[in-house]
């Protein structure tokens, strides 16, 4: 008789187990413990576009230097020096970037910088982007700097891959750290500038609101 109690009760103790076990089944994975899993993921990615926003606040200190807003401009006329005065001699963009017939933007900018103090600075075609693509920022957030970046419809058509080749290898970018005696650069070197560049990519390329 003891023997058919114990019997029962194990029965009973182990229909018990497999209720529960059924219905911790069927709730919710946050219900039972598990909810942490989404806690985490949400915080590493909230860390993940914090990081991706810091790398890209130093791209855009390089961004906004005078040295790159004189030539990504919304209008025709490119600027000059520091302060980004409008062009003398009212140079315009042209059909190509590389000026008018007769006013070519290598009429005066040659293959090097002049030596003279605030003399027309050099590189090998010298030019604007063509209107066809201007790629302004001039007067843009960061937030929409960052968004025009990374869009192939405002970047020239270019993946991560070929942004990062451009501000790596581009003539002209690379000018911008040595533009000739009277002229500022960039804040940050062109190696930091290129690391910080594919920290923002491999980060997500967030961008801010």
């Amino acid at each position: 008789m003891n023997g058919t109690k114990l019997s029962y009760r194990m029965a009973l103790s182990v229909f018990g187990a497999m209720a529960s076990l059924v219905a911790l089944s069927s709730l919710p994975k946050r219900a039972i413990g598990l909810g942490h899993v989404s806690a985490q993921s949400s915080s590493a990615q909230s860390n993940k576009d914090a990081e991706s926003l810091r790398a890209f606040a130093v791209v855009a200190s390089v961004l906004t230097s005078p040295r790159c807003l004189n030539c990504h401009i919304p209008g025709d006329s490119p600027l000059q020096g520091d302060a980004g005065t409008p062009h003398n001699m009212n140079v315009k963009r042209g059909p190509d970037g590389r000026g008018t017939p007769t006013m070519h933007c290598t009429n005066c900018h040659q293959n090097e910088n002049s030596t003279q103090l605030h003399a027309p600075p050099g590189r090998r075609d010298w030019r604007l982007p063509p209107p066809s693509m201007r790629r302004a920022w001039q007067g843009l957030s960061i937030g929409d700097l960052c968004r025009t970046l990374k869009d192939p419809a405002t970047n020239g058509g270019r993946t991560a891959a070929q942004l990062i080749e451009h501000i790596r290898d581009d003539r002209l970018v690379n000018w911008g750290w040595s533009p000739g005696p009277g002229r500022s650069i960039p804040p940050i070197s062109h190696d930091e500038f290129v690391a910080q560049f594919k920290q923002w990519l491999q980060t997500g390329a967030a961008c801010a609101q």
